[in-house]
């Protein structure tokens, strides 16, 4: 998968990754894929509401250590 944009936002709690996500979302084209990794555990669930929210994609949501893992597609 081409990763077209990747946010860190290790260590910042619930809103902020989610707010970080949308800021880095608007500033790109419909179809590029945005990679998140997180440490909130809370963020597994936030971002699945986000995107039924908004309509961008949740392409794959993963778990790897302590990092949780986010990939969107933008709408």
């Amino acid at each position: 998968m081409n990763i077209d944009s990747e946010l860190d936002a290790r260590g910042l709690n619930c809103p902020l990754p989610i707010l970080k996500a949308k800021k880095a979302l608007t500033q790109m084209f419909s179809g590029q894929i945005l990679k998140v990794v997180a440490t909130d555990p809370g963020s597994l669930r936030d971002f699945q509401a986000f995107a039924r929210q908004t309509g961008n994609e949740l392409v794959e949501q993963k778990t790897e250590g302590e990092e949780f893992i986010h990939i969107l597609r933008r709408r």
